[in-house]
């Protein structure tokens, strides 16, 4: 499915492979119920899963705080410094989120919920198609990611985890973490990665 604007334009870390990968389950899943994403930094996956919405005439969520992850932050290792508010003292990935789904005239197809995940989810009733977990890296973050969104997931919908790299020595832990909770908890089916996104299909 074509994209209207040039993915590359957007920052993030999404691999081209696993956008397709996203935006083919979602597509899939439409059908189910919205796609609710969690960790949308400026829109890179927003657009791929935005397009398969559009495309089905339904909804994406986009739920972020837009304060940036632990790795965003001042002196860290992916602090991008145009997208520090020097006047607030925080990162803030909105301007450019909404930038990029303006671009992609994807604004009537995504909603953005600006909230950092746990509150979002605090009074959540809507039943979904698809989530896909990309937010914060920590174990905490993680986790939380995981128990507030998996039990909104329909049966036959998709559970999609981003950075999910078995050996330490190539990436952080806690995605994994999660992966292998999903693994064991008996709700899902285990589809095959794409490169580092992990999916799984809710029996």
């Amino acid at each position: 499915m074509q994209l209207p604007i040039d993915i590359n334009t957007i920052k993030g870390f999404l691999d081209p492979e696993e956008g397709v990968a996203l935006q083919q389950h979602c597509l899939a899943t439409a059908a189910l119920g919205p796609c609710l994403e969690v960790g949308s930094y400026c829109g890179k996956s927003t657009v791929y899963l935005g397009v398969a919405a559009k495309h089905a005439n339904g909804i994406v969520y986009a739920v972020d705080h837009h304060r940036g992850s632990e790795e965003h932050q001042l002196g860290e290792e992916y602090h991008d410094p145009d997208l520090y508010d020097s006047g607030a003292g925080l990162m803030d990935s909105f301007r450019e989120f909404r930038k990029a789904m303006r671009a992609a005239d994807l604004e009537n197809h995504v909603v953005p919920i600006v909230a950092p995940s746990t509150v979002a989810a605090r009074h959540w009733a809507t039943p979904l198609g698809m989530v896909f977990i990309d937010g914060g890296h920590s174990w905490e973050a993680a986790l939380n990611d995981y128990r507030s969104w998996v039990a909104h997931i329909r049966p036959g919908g998709i559970l999609a985890i981003h950075d999910i790299f078995p050996n330490p020595a190539e990436g952080g832990q806690a995605p994994y973490d999660i992966w292998k909770l999903a693994k064991a908890s008996g709700l899902f089916e285990e589809l095959p990665m794409v490169k580092t996104l992990g999916l799984f299909r809710r029996a």
